[in-house]
């Protein structure tokens, strides 16, 4: 369903990418200032990784009988009238010792559900949600209206070409919880292996989807949860006595995957979109080294400083898009997204009716939780080698990006994506729409 899977991207480029709020948190960057801070711990983790990857122990598998129909949603309030397709979601338990499970929604397609592929999505953060960001912000059917308590349609859904299954996690995170309080203190290797028993009791609930194409796609830090929940789900496939998942591919888009191309595609960004002045620029280009081992010199903090200051007033994840004040619904932006729609779902997500209807628990839900990136363990450098992997595997990869989003931009795309040396097929060109330019295209391998 290689024709699906790239509908799926082309419909990405259509709709705003990521926001996680208006009050200028920063969760990758959160994390990132923890995580740059622990360059030691960092290698040991790379290399706890390698362990992970050669090893494997069968995961819990609870029983599911009757759970699909009890997760079945009846209407979801202020739905809009004439919604065709099918919603389901509530939690899957992952560790029982502990109380840990992750909460989903499912999507199913309008037409040809039985047929079309399942494309599992993720935000990143870490720490933000894939229900609130994901399926009410972006790729999911509805939007939530100014009013807070009724729903649109959203024309460029992705359940348009394939039922969509958005997942909250790690535990902590939107509806996802632990009754264990240090499983908040997580990191890049719990919550793959998190995601991977989710998805294999996921599939004894929903079994029609067992033998369905399935594709992994997420944005933003989900740059490493989608590259190294796919690698984890090849090596179990091998291994496993229990379900084989049929992975056919993943798609990340303005991705977090190489921490030197993050940091050095960012700020050629700022700079070259005129955020950032010349001085700056260069600033940080003498005196900034991003690369693994390297140190980060006080004069690097500070240029760094004046350019996040720089661009204080700007909403960072659509650097044309107004910020959310009394006057955002008579100022459109050229994206036509209403930059208060975080507030509007924070509101309507936290109705206690909803919540009720979408079968989760009641909770103060939030779009990030600021505390999961502020404790979290272990995040390599690069998972570029993870993606290498991947591809020499035959796993279809798709990297793509959106160009107003200032804060994994598209120089960050480009300079990872070289940084994997891998052979160009098709030379670039700008991908048509309507007669039109909708976006321009680079394809790797």
């Amino acid at each position: 369903m290689k024709i699906a899977f790239h509908l799926l991207v082309h419909f990405s480029l259509l709709v705003f990418v990521s926001c996680y709020g208006g009050n200028g948190y920063d969760p990758l960057e959160s994390a990132l200032k923890i995580q740059r801070s622990r360059r030691t711990i960092r290698n040991h983790v790379t290399k706890e990784h390698a362990k992970v990857e050669n090893s494997y122990i069968p995961v819990y598998v609870g029983t599911q009988d009757g759970l699909k129909d009890a997760d079945k949603i009846s209407e979801l309030p202020g739905q809009p009238a004439g919604t065709d397709f099918d919603q389901y979601s509530g939690y899957v338990t992952v560790d029982p010792n502990h109380g840990r499970a992750l909460f989903y929604y499912l999507t199913e397609s309008p037409a040809n559900s039985s047929t079309n592929p399942l494309v599992l999505w993720l935000n990143g953060g870490p720490g933000c949600s894939s229900f609130g960001n994901g399926a009410m912000m972006e790729l999911g059917p509805f939007r939530v209206n100014a009013d807070t308590t009724t729903l649109s349609r959203n024309k460029y859904a992705w359940n348009n070409v394939a039922n969509v299954l958005f997942l909250e996690s790690p535990a902590g995170v939107g509806f996802s919880y632990s009754n264990t309080t240090t499983d908040y203190q997580t990191g890049d290797i719990q919550t793959a292996k998190d995601s991977y028993t989710f998805l294999v009791n996921w599939l004894e609930r929903f079994p029609e989807y067992k033998t369905r194409d399935f594709y992994i796609t997420g944005e933003s830090y989900a740059g490493h949860y989608v590259p190294q929940l796919a690698q984890l789900i090849l090596q179990n496939n091998k291994i496993t006595n229990q379900t084989v998942i049929n992975l056919k591919g993943i798609a990340i888009g303005n991705a977090y995957v190489d921490d030197e191309t993050e940091n050095t595609g960012m700020f050629d960004y700022f700079w070259s979109h005129a955020i950032i002045s010349d001085e700056i620029h260069e600033g940080i280009i003498s005196n900034c080294n991003f690369s693994e081992n390297a140190t980060i010199t006080q004069a690097c903090d500070e240029y760094q400083g004046q350019a996040t200051a720089a661009r204080s007033n700007i909403y960072f994840y659509d650097i044309y898009a107004p910020l959310c004040s009394s006057s955002s619904n008579s100022t459109p932006s050229i994206s036509e997204f209403d930059p208060c729609t975080d507030k509007y779902i924070y509101t309507y997500l936290n109705t206690p009716a909803v919540q009720q209807l979408l079968h989760a628990k009641p909770v103060q839900w939030e779009s990030c939780n600021e505390l999961i990136g502020l404790f979290w363990k272990d995040m390599p450098f690069t998972v570029l080698p993870v993606i290498q992997d991947l591809m020499a595997s035959g796993i279809s990869v798709w990297i793509y990006s959106g160009d107003t989003d200032g804060r994994i931009p598209v120089t960050s795309s480009r300079y990872a994506i070289n940084k994997l040396q891998t052979s160009v097929k098709i030379p670039w060109y700008p991908w048509m729409y309507q007669g039109e330019v909708a976006c321009l295209r680079f394809v790797p391998n």
